[in-house]
């Protein structure tokens, strides 16, 4: 249902500058699923990552935990997020919860959000 989500809203990335489509669905602790592509403009790289996009989308759902990531693109092998994108999963998701990469051709790799970032900033580290 997660990978589904994430290769139909991939289709409609916004990448005419690089080409490279990325789709980001997360399921919220309520079980709903939000999504999210890239957005490239012409000062690029400057743009949004499809990773952003879906939590801007849960969080102006009023949604504010990740339990599972699923992120997708056409590429030969499953990139992982930047560290940006890595940072902002981090914020709302636990440190034990899934994060699958996968391409277009079928290939995927899941690590947890600790192993995506490890040593993490976190809101605790503001106290």
């Amino acid at each position: 249902m997660l990978d589904q989500a994430a290769k139909e809203i991939r289709e409609k990335a916004y990448a005419p500058y690089s080409g490279f489509k990325v789709g980001a669905a997360l399921r919220a602790a309520n079980g709903e699923i939000f999504a999210g592509v890239n957005v490239e403009n012409a000062a690029y790289p400057e743009g949004t990552c499809a990773e952003a996009g879906a939590i801007a989308a849960m969080v102006a759902g009023g949604e504010r935990e990740i339990t599972e990531v699923y992120v997708i693109a056409d590429s030969p092998r499953p990139v992982p997020p930047c560290g940006g994108c890595r940072q902002k999963i981090a914020e709302f998701a636990k440190p034990e919860v899934k994060v699958t990469l996968a391409t277009t051709r079928g290939a995927e790799m899941t690590y947890t959000v600790a192993e995506l970032l490890p040593g993490a900033f976190v809101p605790a580290d503001m106290d």
